[in-house]
């Protein structure tokens, strides 16, 4: 912004220079007309009158006028062709690139012809033209100084209200001193960050206090769920149905959980090593226990590799992707491999349309996939606490591919 004003001031000051030496040229070119006209006739005038009693001392005293006498009923011979033809009174006319100014006269006896060269008044003019375009383009670059340098002590403020506004959110932004317009808009940005903290301190504390609720009765179905998958006389169906009853409830425990997390906004709380390979293994397990026969799962993952990070945060991210992954791939096998630092799940699928890929980490999107709901949104939500970075593509194989940069926090076991 500050560079923009800067600009804007000396493009006025420019304009208004430019507008003011245009202005003063054409007055000043009109004068120099006029009196060069004077001048020409005062001359001629006195030429004439002293022809009468000297011819010699009549020529004008100057190179660059010449004075030429037609006798009545003479051809006017060595006065120029352009200067003959031209009828009485005051002419400018050219003789190539050249001006001159001319005054023919006429008396009894004979037709007077006084031309001048105005080439030193146009020199005098086109020096006058630089001198001011050199003055303009110098007073533009001052200005453009000076308004860059001026608008910086402006927009300070401005730039310290930026720095506390990205800073903290603690910060107060309101500060002694400030210019009016400055402390309107540091009073409107101070309000809406509180109605906004409030409202998010709300939409947490609701989904931390469903989640809670949410456990109780939950605990209390799995329970019975259990029991009744335990009784020997129970038919093979309704132990079916008790074994589903199970896994739904606990998909709804690991939603509640994930409700809670983002609530809590999913920062790391400790960090550890944690072997990559084992984890995916456990919860490739988990997920299939009910499919039979289970998908194959092909990890290229040496046992070795391990990530610093939060466990519960770890474990919540490769459990949606290889979820997301079983989701797409039917009974196809899902691929789980590491390039340097990242890990790439790829999915048996079709892929992600154009449209997905722009939007598949957001909460609940609906794409011609299906909806994503809030897994691949957690995803996301924990990458971005844990320092991790997250990006889906198309595979060159077939099918989609999530990525998480694990970065520095990517090591070898001990």
């Amino acid at each position: 912004m500050r560079f923009r004003v800067a600009v804007s001031l000396a493009a006025l000051a420019l304009m208004v220079i430019v507008v003011q030496s245009i202005v003063m040229f054409r007055l000043l070119d009109r004068k120099e007309e006029e009196f060069i006209d004077q001048q020409l006739s005062e001359q001629i005038e006195h030429s004439m009158a002293l022809w009468q009693k000297s011819p010699d001392a009549a020529f004008p005293n100057t190179p660059s006028m010449w004075l030429y006498r037609i006798g009545k009923g003479e051809a006017g011979h060595g006065v120029p062709p352009f200067l003959a033809r031209l009828p009485v009174g005051n002419h400018e006319t050219y003789l190539g690139s050249k001006e001159y100014h001319v005054a023919v006269r006429e008396d009894d006896n004979a037709r007077y012809i006084l031309a001048y060269d105005v080439e030193d008044h146009e020199s005098r003019l086109d020096s006058l033209i630089a001198v001011n375009l050199i003055a303009a383009v110098g007073l533009a670059l001052f200005t453009l100084l000076a308004g860059y340098l001026v608008a910086g002590r402006l927009t300070r403020q401005l730039e310290s209200l930026a720095s506390r506004l990205d800073a903290s959110e603690s910060q107060l932004l309101v500060e002694p001193g400030m210019s009016d317009e400055l402390l309107a808009v540091a009073s409107t940005l101070e309000r809406y960050r509180l109605r906004q903290a409030t409202a998010i301190e709300r939409e947490r504390a609701f989904a931390a206090n469903l989640s809670h609720e949410l456990r109780t009765p939950l605990t209390g179905i799995r329970t019975d769920a259990e029991l009744m998958a335990g009784l020997p006389a129970l038919p093979t169906l309704a132990q079916r149905r008790a074994q589903r009853i199970i896994a739904s409830v606990d998909r709804i425990t690991r939603l509640s959980s994930s409700l809670l997390l983002l609530a809590r906004e999913g920062t790391p709380v400790v960090k550890e090593k944690v072997a990559l390979r084992a984890l995916l293994e456990s919860l490739w397990q988990e997920l299939t226990a009910e499919q039979t026969p289970a998908p194959p799962l092909v990890l290229a993952v040496p046992e070795a590799l391990a990530v610093q990070a939060d466990p519960a945060l770890l474990a919540l991210v490769l459990r949606n992707l290889l979820d997301n992954a079983l989701r797409y791939s039917g009974t196809g096998p899902v691929h789980c491999q590491i390039a340097d630092t990242r890990l790439v799940v790829r999915d048996s699928g079709p892929g992600f349309t154009e449209a997905d890929l722009s939007r598949v980490f957001d909460r609940f999107y609906v794409g011609e996939r299906g909806m994503h709901g809030l897994g691949l949104a957690l995803v996301r939500h924990a990458c971005e606490s844990s320092g991790w970075q997250v990006t889906a593509a198309n595979a060159a194989e077939g099918g989609g591919e999530l990525t998480v940069d694990f970065g520095p926090a990517c090591l070898l076991l001990n």
